[in-house]
């Protein structure tokens, strides 16, 4: 991945768009990135994992809720790590 400055990007936008379709470009604005600039697979990929990572907290929160009525003690919460495992698992 590469980096530019905000002002790199503003003068050399259609260089950016290009270079994006090839890997995402960070951008930064006083040493502190402020965006990613992405091509368009690269953000439906991600927005499909987005969306599985949603559904599995869903389905876990339902299996919870229903556990949960079947036992006095409940369901441990799940974790961050929890949630990223259960996606690994889905693909």
């Amino acid at each position: 991945m590469i980096t530019i400055t905000s002002v790199e990007a503003q003068s050399r936008f259609g260089e950016l768009i290009d270079r994006a379709q090839r890997e995402p470009v960070e951008v930064t604005r006083r040493g502190r990135t402020v965006a990613y600039v992405v091509s368009e697979p690269d953000m439906r990929e991600l927005a499909d994992m987005r969306r599985r990572r949603e559904e599995a907290a869903r389905w876990y929160a339902e299996y919870r809720r229903q556990v949960a009525g079947r036992s006095a003690g409940g369901a441990p919460a799940l974790t961050e790590s929890d949630i990223d495992r259960l996606m690994h698992e889905l693909r």
